[in-house]
């Protein structure tokens, strides 16, 4: 690595240590969650789908605890990747084959900036290197050791890590208002929907002429029935075909080979079935799109549809229908509902599932009316514009973090030359 900072043996100042082996007979349905190699993703904890263990196995691995700036490191798998324990993370507990370092020295290490260096591409690339095993890498605690990485004074290390942990942190606090933004949203979308609970609450006088109940606004009394009908729905409200509130847009699609967009790099994603897949130099669609998986991966386990909730300009290909609200009925309340509705029975295909435009259009839609669906738009629209405002500033931070990294950590670049960047740039 080029730069003006002395290179040490990473051993010098910092070691690595394997978390605890737990037997299989310890994994439990809920309790202590558990780090595992595949929760350890790009500098952060991805707990979603963890193993747990209980109390009791906790409470017999204090040495498995983890503490807020613990820095991890996956050495089996995708080694190399890191994360940083954080204050939400807790309580969690550290497994075995996911390392957690050390500062030994700490006049001449700062444990952030150790982050950092660890997130450096030319690091990762050298830990990827020295992976040893044929059917799937694992690294040593003794060969992460051996790792050179650049030291420069201990306060430059702390003025580096303060920059670089400043865009994290921002973009660690959008990405939990996002998932709170629609942690709302799916609540909303639930009680108006499924589980009918204004209606419920107005037919128990729970609910009466200018009162609230959360996240309901008074206003909206009039607009819900007071009772459920034979079926169980509320009364006056259809069930309909899903089409017929659905503006579909597969036919401007295009897809494009690999060996096509290797030629065609640039800066507009292209969308699969379920993310995506490349940059190219053009794009297909420029707005707010619901896109849901049509063939290859279409259901989740769960029976849920694979969604892409995008917005800008994109290309999709043919594996994903791009949709949008109609009439009354906004994106956004697509979003929610194909996040509750269960996919499956509308599947075909036992080698190559697929989920054509007719048997998607014909899932069942539960339609309160133009009003309510208007009254939903209202509170959807503007709630997924901060979400996607969140989602942008987060983009921009981390290609900005990804910027500085590898050249303020290296000497490339020095503090100051990085405060008047972000400062030139609103940052």
């Amino acid at each position: 690595m080029a730069g003006e900072f002395e290179l040490i043996q990473l051993g010098e100042v910092a070691s690595v240590r394997s978390g605890f082996a737990f037997k299989s007979s310890d994994w439990t349905d809920s309790g202590v969650p558990v780090v595992k190699i595949s929760n350890v993703k790009d500098g952060r904890l991805e707990m979603d789908g963890c193993s747990f263990v209980s109390q009791g196995t906790s409470d017999n691995a204090p040495d498995a605890r983890l503490r807020v700036g613990d820095i991890l490191i996956a050495m089996t798998g995708y080694i190399g990747d890191v994360a940083l324990v954080r204050d939400h993370n807790l309580p969690v507990l550290l497994n075995q084959r996911v390392g957690r370092f050390d500062v030994r020295d700490q006049k001449r290490l700062d444990g952030r900036f150790l982050f950092y260096v660890l997130r450096n591409p030319a690091v990762r690339q050298e830990i990827e290197g020295l992976g040893y095993g044929s059917a799937q890498p694992n690294v040593s605690p003794t060969l992460i050791h051996g790792v050179k990485v650049p030291l420069p004074p201990l306060h430059e290390q702390r003025a580096i890590a303060h920059i670089l942990g400043t865009l994290d942190d921002r973009i660690e606090a959008n990405r939990r208002m996002a998932a709170t933004l629609e942690e709302m949203a799916r609540a909303l979308f639930r009680a108006w929907f499924v589980t009918f609970e204004p209606v419920r609450a107005k037919a128990e006088g729970r609910w009466r002429p200018g009162q609230t109940l959360p996240g309901l606004p008074a206003s909206l009394f009039d607009a819900f029935p007071a009772r459920l009908d034979d079926d169980g729905k509320p009364e006056g409200w259809k069930r309909e075909q899903l089409g017929a509130h659905v503006l579909n847009f597969d036919a401007k699609r295009v897809p494009v080979s690999g060996g096509e967009r290797a030629k065609r790099k640039g800066p507009f994603p292209y969308h699969g079935a379920t993310g995506v897949m490349d940059c190219i130099d053009d794009y297909l669609f420029d707005g707010v799109y619901l896109l849901v998986g049509e063939d290859g991966s279409v259901a989740k386990e769960n029976g849920l549809a694979f969604t892409q909730y995008v917005w800008g300009k994109i290309w999709v290909n043919n594996h994903a229908h791009v949709l949008q609200g109609k009439g009354s009925v906004c994106t956004e309340h697509l979003l929610l509902y194909f996040q509750h509705e269960v996919v499956t029975p509308y599947i075909t295909g036992a080698v190559q599932q697929k989920l054509s435009q007719g048997r998607m259009n014909a899932m069942p839609f539960m339609y309160p009316g133009p009003n309510l669906c208007k009254a939903f738009s209202n509170l959807m629209v503007p709630l997924f514009a901060r979400y996607r405002a969140n989602v942008d500033e987060s983009r921009i931070l981390a290609a900005t973090c990804d910027l500085l990294l590898p050249k303020l950590v290296s000497g490339a670049i020095r503090v100051k030359d990085a405060e008047a960047f972000l400062k030139a740039r609103g940052l």
